[in-house]
């Protein structure tokens, strides 16, 4: 429909207008705009339901507009004093992300428990990977892995870019819409970290087409032990059945994993 296509381009371009969300990939932008505009009359009500539905997916959880470039010029230094110094640096610069901030009381145990059996990781895909990357220095992985990752702000993904080449990794870092397009490679290893719930703000069915989709070995997927504000909630009962749910038909086996901050299921896709 000319109209709705019409109304799309202003909605997209709007949004796109934003600080905030002017990084965000253009094809996710639009097809969350999209599904907004279907539910309502205005052009007004559907941009401004499409900027809350992209601030409940990624904008809750940086802290402000990322800093790439100090962080980048602080990870340059810390590189060059050695491997103490860039975890230190590292450490710092994800605790600017909810997600990781999270992660980091438990950090040096974290990814040594859950992937342990699989080690060494010969190639990743992180995906809607925030400022996950940065943890490289603590993932057990072979010499010359390869490690993708992916989400869904440009400017982020240049300065993964640009941390995986100042630590010799092979790989890259891309802007994508991993609810409608996920990345195609095959991987040893996905890490779908406390993802699904904020794919499945946007659709429902998402985390179960991305478990499908992803051609990996081995998926580790998580979830919040707590809510952003820190509360309980029950969560750990219902995200626990929420996997379980999604996985109800697929016969791969599982290894649960309960932290003080996340819960984590190693998922062997192989079968």
């Amino acid at each position: 429909m000319p109209e709705h296509d019409d109304a799309l381009d202003q909605l997209v371009r709007a949004v796109r207008s934003s600080a905030k969300y002017g990084s965000i990939s253009e094809d996710f932008v639009r097809r969350v705009g999209a599904a907004e505009l279907s539910k309502r009359r205005s052009l007004k009500g559907a941009i401004k339901a499409t900027k809350n539905k992209l601030h409940q997916v990624g904008g809750a959880y940086l802290d402000a507009a990322g800093e790439y470039s100090r962080w980048l010029a602080m990870l340059r230094g810390a590189a060059a004093q050695g491997d103490p110094a860039l975890r230190d640096a590292c450490r710092a610069i994800m605790a600017h992300h909810a997600s990781t901030r999270e992660r980091l009381p438990i950090l040096e145990t974290f990814f040594a428990e859950t992937l342990a059996g699989i080690a060494p990781v010969t190639s990743v895909l992180d995906v809607a990977c925030g400022l996950n990357p940065l943890a490289i220095p603590w993932l057990p992985l072979a010499p010359g892995a390869t490690y993708l990752a992916c989400d869904i702000y440009h400017d982020m993904m240049d300065f993964i870019g640009a941390f995986l080449a100042l630590v010799g990794m092979s790989g890259r870092a891309f802007a994508c819409d991993v609810i409608h397009e996920p990345p195609a490679e095959r991987v040893h290893l996905a890490l779908i970290l406390k993802t699904i719930p904020c794919l499945e703000q946007v659709d429902k069915a998402a985390g179960l087409r991305l478990l499908d989709a992803v051609r990996a070995d081995y998926a580790l997927v998580s979830f919040p032990a707590r809510s952003l504000g820190g509360r309980d909630k029950g969560m750990i009962a219902h995200y626990e059945a929420r996997l379980r749910d999604l996985l109800t038909e697929r016969r791969w086996p599982v290894q649960r994993f309960e932290f003080e901050t996340e819960l984590a299921f190693l998922v062997d896709k192989r079968g």
